[in-house]
């Protein structure tokens, strides 16, 4: 299965770095460049991309802008992975809260490009934890308790340390099937659109603390 993807930068040498990198890889292929924030919601619409690499920092309309109205106003958005210089940047955060499923450094190596996007494509693993965490305890204030049962946050704990379905199934010595009703059921109690605002909401709510 090839996993569709459409750049949004506003550097015509980093689009095409880009599309050299990933349209080298058989289960990869770019449908689509933006210059500007405002082409992505029209290009997700016409090329229907399985995720968007998304410069944070574009002229007119920026990354998070444009995360924010690709999120709100496209029926089955696609993945989003917001692309920053600077790890900390507040911007990044932001647009994790608003959906982004993560980030990439621009000076990450391709090998592990290519590996991220595989990671988000499939869902089933967190992009990135120590990154997300570092952001998140920063903005963590509430002590709002979790919705959840026992097992439900024995699980969202094991996934904010990065482990996959798999991985988790393995800990908690039950079926992966089972393990994905429960991650199910941790979006749908905390409104999150997938494992990255789970756990920026756990760490917010006090209910996970970095070490």
């Amino acid at each position: 299965m090839t996993i569709a993807i459409l750049i949004a930068d506003d550097e015509d040498l980093v689009r095409g770095g880009l599309r050299a990198i990933l349209d080298a890889e058989d289960d990869l292929t770019v449908v689509g460049e933006a210059a500007d924030g405002a082409e992505v919601v029209p290009l997700v619409r016409r090329l229907r991309p399985d995720i968007v690499l998304m410069d944070v920092r574009m002229p007119g309309v920026d990354g998070l802008q444009a995360t924010r109205h690709l999120l709100t106003t496209v029926a089955e958005p696609p993945k989003i992975l917001v692309v920053t210089t600077f790890e900390n940047d507040e911007y990044v955060y932001e647009a994790l809260r608003a959906g982004a499923s993560g980030f990439l450094l621009k000076r990450t190596r391709p090998v592990e490009m290519l590996r991220a996007i595989r990671l988000v494509a499939e869902g089933d693993s967190l992009l990135f934890p120590a990154a997300i965490r570092g952001l998140a305890a920063r903005h963590g204030s509430s002590r709002a308790p979790l919705p959840l049962t026992e097992r439900e946050a024995e699980t969202l704990r094991l996934v904010a340390t990065g482990l996959s379905n798999a991985e988790i199934a393995a800990k908690l010595y039950v079926s992966t099937e089972t393990v994905k009703t429960h991650v199910g059921n941790i979006l749908s109690k905390l409104g999150a659109r997938d494992r990255t605002q789970a756990v920026i909401a756990a760490y917010e709510s006090g209910f996970v603390t970095p070490h």
